[in-house]
């Protein structure tokens, strides 16, 4: 923003700089002391002029006022639509961590619109008249769904695992002391995975307060090694899906089924942490096979575990379902309070499952109306952007791509797909000139060109999408 200073003498060029009141009055007249509040505008007031006059007594120029004023308002304007802002997710990734996960329906969304605004019997049994439970909202219809003979949601997948660990863990209830030292899990090497941001298996089994036994090798793993490996002190076999990558060639791994039945003959749980989770089947939609929640139910786990903001496409969840007595154990865990939901993610994952039973998952959730996307809607969809650039279209071109579910979910499988591949040229400056947009625009590169998948881009989004496009590739002309 500043110039070097030429001739004149850093302290004189200090003085140039506007008063504080001046900057304050700006801002009060754009509305913005109003939006933010008078303390955090004088703060930003006092932290830009302490940064000027330090670039001017390091030898810059004191810009204008009008462009100081203006450079602030902007910062201003910036902070007042808040840190956690919408985005238009163009990358194709389905299910974007970075990006929130799933989108939600919008009968979701006005289900937890109505519970946030007012009270609601989260725990109050209206019949009766009395405290109820508030895990019942969304137990039946997860049974119904899965078959399960009982379900619990917590806040998150991660938290699920842990807790399921935690509660089976305990000695059991034969009148038998336990072996001295820590309760055992078995799991395979080829199954200790680490998925975003560092999270890893063999932490959660930690944390738990289990001992970690490893058997097998990390491409083979056979349930001899599970019998092998179980002693006096283990409580649990588990099997971990594989959710971010896969190992091919050279392989085996026991079924779940055959870790059940031998789960139950040595009396010991199962459980079954199935990472992403799917009540659909994938390979109708060209996206291979993926275990789905109802068969590792009719597979006899004790506990199945995973997500509700993946492919199940609802609010932030870890959901748990299996049998009467493992589900008992989790709800009487100390952990369970400080793991549970609120209403309004109650509420969501509710509506959420409603889409499931009514049969209009493909339609109604958003996860899966991108996924079964059909390659001409999309392509034509990729065509109308161009033509609605007009002269900046020209440089353009639909091309073919792949889409990606993401998610930790369905790895190296991906999806064809049309995307709007922008004019060649610094293809990250135009990222970047698109993520300052309103709303920030989020994109690929491929061979060296900013690429938009239309797959991931939300109905309702295409003309704040194109005035993007618009504003950024202008920016970029001139």
């Amino acid at each position: 923003m500043s110039t070097p200073n030429s001739g004149t003498s850093p302290p004189s060029e200090a003085r140039k700089l506007p008063r504080a009141d001046r900057l304050l009055e700006a801002a009060d007249r754009a509305g913005l002391v109003r939006r933010l509040g008078h303390g955090a505008v004088m703060e930003a007031v006092r932290a830009a002029l302490e940064r000027l006059r330090a670039e001017i007594l390091a030898g810059a120029a004191c810009p204008a006022p009008e462009a100081i004023e203006r450079d602030l308002l902007e910062r201003l304007e910036s902070a007042a639509r808040g840190s956690l802002r919408p985005v238009i997710n163009a990358t194709g990734v389905v299910v974007h961590t970075n990006l929130g996960r799933a989108p939600l329906s919008e009968e979701t969304i006005d289900a937890m619109r109505r519970a946030a605004a007012g009270y609601t019997n989260l725990e109050y049994d209206l019949e009766a008249g009395e405290r109820g439970d508030r895990y019942g909202h969304a137990e039946a219809p997860l049974c119904r769904l899965t078959g399960a003979e009982a379900a619990v949601v917590v806040n998150n997948n991660a938290s699920a695992v842990m807790l399921a660990l935690a509660a089976l863990m305990p000695a059991r209830p034969t009148g038998d002391s336990p072996a001295e030292g820590a309760p055992e899990v078995v799991v395979s090497r080829g199954q200790l995975v680490e998925i975003g941001g560092g999270f890893r298996i063999p932490d959660v089994l930690r944390r738990s307060g289990a001992t970690l036994v490893e058997v097998g090798t990390t491409n083979r793993t056979y349930r001899r090694d599970y019998e092998d490996a179980i002693g006096p002190r283990t409580r649990i076999l588990m099997s971990v899906h594989r959710s971010n990558f896969r190992v091919q060639g050279f392989v085996h791994d026991p079924s779940l089924e055959d870790l059940v039945s031998l789960g139950r003959e040595r009396d010991l749980w199962v459980v079954d942490d199935l990472g992403s989770g799917t009540l659909l089947a994938t390979a109708p939609h060209g996206l291979g096979v993926e275990p789905t929640v109802q068969e590792r139910v009719r597979a006899g786990a004790d506990l199945v575990c995973f997500s509700g903001d993946k492919l199940l496409g609802g609010p932030q969840a870890g959901i748990l379902v299996g049998r009467r007595e493992a589900i008992r154990r989790v709800k009487r865990h100390p952990l369970m309070r400080a793991l549970r939901v609120d209403k309004v993610t109650l509420a969501g994952l509710s509506a959420t499952l409603a889409h499931y039973e009514r049969g209009e998952a493909l339609e109604a959730i958003p996860v899966w109306r991108a996924i079964s996307a059909p390659a001409q809607a999309l392509r034509e969809r990729a065509e109308r952007w161009r033509a609605a650039l007009g002269d900046a279209g020209a440089a353009c071109a639909v091309l073919p791509g792949q889409s990606a579910v993401g998610g930790g979910s369905l790895p190296e499988v991906t999806i064809p797909t049309s995307v709007l591949a922008l004019p060649p040229g610094d293809p990250h400056a135009l990222l970047a000139r698109l993520r300052r947009c309103d709303p920030p625009v989020i994109a690929r590169i491929e061979e060296d060109r900013v690429v938009l998948d239309p797959r991931t881009v939300l109905p309702g989004e295409d003309e704040p999408l194109v005035r993007c496009l618009v504003e950024a590739l202008g920016r970029s002309g001139r």
